[in-house]
């Protein structure tokens, strides 16, 4: 039993020494080995690691790509020194962790004040030469691109990479804003007024033509239809002389019978006449123009 004991306390003893060397390293972190403050490792794959117990150290740094999101907008100056209204973003990393140890201590709050800095001094010269229009829609890529490449040259001097910066929104400040908004709508009115005014002009232009139109074709038909009406007359007459000299006693009967629908079409017609009148003749006689004779 006496001998037990020391062989159960080396076991302990081991485990223990053994659990103090090992570490490991995730996929989503670096980690750094230190031995009396100095960085002897710096470990970029993930796995089961060995360290000397109570001499080395590890700390670990996170690898994966941050966002650095603006709390607010910032105020900055165009060229024509208009207040813009800026609300970016960054994308950024840890790439070399062992100068990003040596320059910030380790400290992303620190890192990050920096990148913020370097942000927005970039943005503040980039606006500072561009135009409103520029900015907003012109060459909004050009300049993001020119910030990222100033503020990633600046970044990597404390071990860090910029991927990318983004502008989310750019506006004016609210007072100018509302002026920008009036002024834009009193030009869309204007606008708007003198597209009503041509269309009102050229409706009125085409009404006149149409009315012109109009009056010509109508003339027109008038026109053709006077002279069918003329040809018709003529060919009616024509027709009435050679029929008449055909047959006149024929004609005169057939003049007599429509003079008779015409004068007796109304019941309360009068006519006040002798019976042996020319008019009455065939009333008397059918052959009332053989009988005159």
């Amino acid at each position: 039993m006496d001998k037990l004991i020391p062989v159960v306390v080396g076991a302990v003893l081991a485990l223990l020494l053994l659990s103090l060397s090992l570490f490991t390293v995730d996929q989503r972190q670096y980690a750094v080995v230190f031995q009396f403050g100095e960085v002897i490792r710096v470990l970029k794959e993930p796995g089961i690691q060995f360290k000397i117990p109570l001499v080395q150290n590890v700390s670990f740094f996170d690898r994966r790509i941050q966002t650095i999101d603006a709390e607010t907008p910032e105020l900055f100056n165009t060229r024509e020194k208009k207040n813009v209204l800026v609300d970016s973003f960054v994308k950024w990393r840890v790439v070399d962790v062992e100068q990003f140890y040596k320059s910030v201590g380790g400290n992303e709050a620190a890192a990050v004040s920096r990148l913020k800095q370097t942000i927005n001094d970039g943005l503040r010269a980039e606006f500072g030469k561009k135009t409103v229009a520029d900015v907003i829609s012109g060459q909004r890529e050009q300049v993001m691109e020119v910030v990222k490449r100033r503020a990633d040259a600046d970044a990597r001097k404390i071990g860090v990479q910029i991927l990318d910066v983004r502008l989310k929104r750019v506006d004016f400040p609210d007072k100018i804003s509302t002026s920008v908004y009036e002024r834009m709508q009193s030009e869309r009115r204007t606008v708007a007024n003198q597209l009503r005014s041509e269309g009102s002009a050229e409706a009125e232009r085409i009404r006149a033509d149409a009315d012109r139109q109009r009056e010509v074709t109508l003339a027109e038909a008038y026109r053709d239809a006077q002279r069918v009406k003329g040809e018709g007359d003529a060919k009616a007459a024509a027709i009435y002389a050679e029929a008449l000299g055909k047959n006149p006693e024929f004609y005169a009967f057939w003049r007599s019978m429509e003079a008779y629908k015409q004068s007796f079409k109304d019941k309360g017609d009068v006519l006040v006449l002798e019976p042996n009148s020319e008019f009455f003749r065939y009333f008397q006689n059918p052959q009332g123009a053989q009988k005159s004779k």
